[in-house]
């Protein structure tokens, strides 16, 4: 069955809303995080907001996934493994790993972020149960297996970032210090570069064009927002190695 005109018109809309993404954040900064400041509305703990905003995509996800009619099929189902494993880490193991201080976030960023999460969470749920199609052969295509390896380690590599940040810091300490080991030592946002990863592969993986539109949004999104951190890390210690890049090794 073909997507009708509305499902592939809301593709298209998240494909496009890459480039007005990337122009805003390259001028604007989100205010959340190290970037929180006033001017924005009200906020919410930083850990409410990033539950908030990211469970949308794995309980919307699940439930466009359960009316496709290829819901029960061997590789529609390798997907949703994938995208929950994803977001069961980001919507709650990791906001409820981060500390109870006094990190904010605007309640008008958490819901920018909700709106795209559902508009996200529902054309790759439908696409992967319901438009696409997988044969189980799709397990032996190289597409298959080259994108799930990046997902993968892009996945591990987020999560190793994770922690190593939430480890600088001594329970009773505050404030920012600077992060080694890793791939910490070739840039400063291995996190994001762990994520834009994962969804490259999961474009390649489904080879679909919501799977794109995703990845590529993700670069949109997060790509600004590395190089503001390290413009910050680069101001707030003079000592920041030179040779470390914002989000790609040896590149940018």
């Amino acid at each position: 069955m073909p997507p009708p005109g509305l499902y592939r018109s809301l593709v298209l809309l998240e494909l496009l809303l890459a480039a007005p993404t990337v122009l805003a954040l390259l001028f604007v900064t989100a205010p959340y995080g190290r970037h929180v400041r006033s001017g924005w509305g009200p906020s919410l703990p930083g850990w409410i907001g990033w539950l908030a905003m990211e469970a949308p995509a794995a309980l919307v996800f699940a439930f466009f996934y359960l009316q496709g009619g290829h819901r029960a099929e061997a590789v529609p189902l390798a997907f949703l493994i994938l995208w929950e494993t994803h977001y069961l880490y980001r919507a709650f193991v990791y906001p409820l790993g981060l500390r109870r201080g006094r990190g904010r976030m605007p309640v008008s960023v958490a819901g920018m972020a909700v709106a795209f999460n559902l508009l996200n969470g529902y054309v790759n749920g439908r696409w992967v149960s319901g438009f696409g199609s997988y044969p189980e052969g799709w397990f032996a295509d190289p597409r298959f297996l080259v994108g799930v390896a990046l997902f993968a380690g892009g996945l591990a590599l987020n999560v190793l970032s994770d922690r190593a940040l939430r480890r600088l810091r001594a329970p009773a300490e505050t404030g920012y210090k600077v992060p080694r080991g890793g791939a910490f030592e070739w840039v400063s946002c291995p996190n994001y570069l762990g994520e834009i990863v994962e969804w490259t592969g999961w474009a390649i993986a489904t080879w679909s064009l919501p799977g794109l539109a995703f990845a590529v949004y993700t670069a949109a999104n997060l790509a600004p927002r590395a190089l503001s951190h390290h413009a910050w890390y680069r101001r707030e210690f003079p000592d920041y190695p030179r040779e470390r890049r914002a989000l790609f090794p040896y590149l940018l």
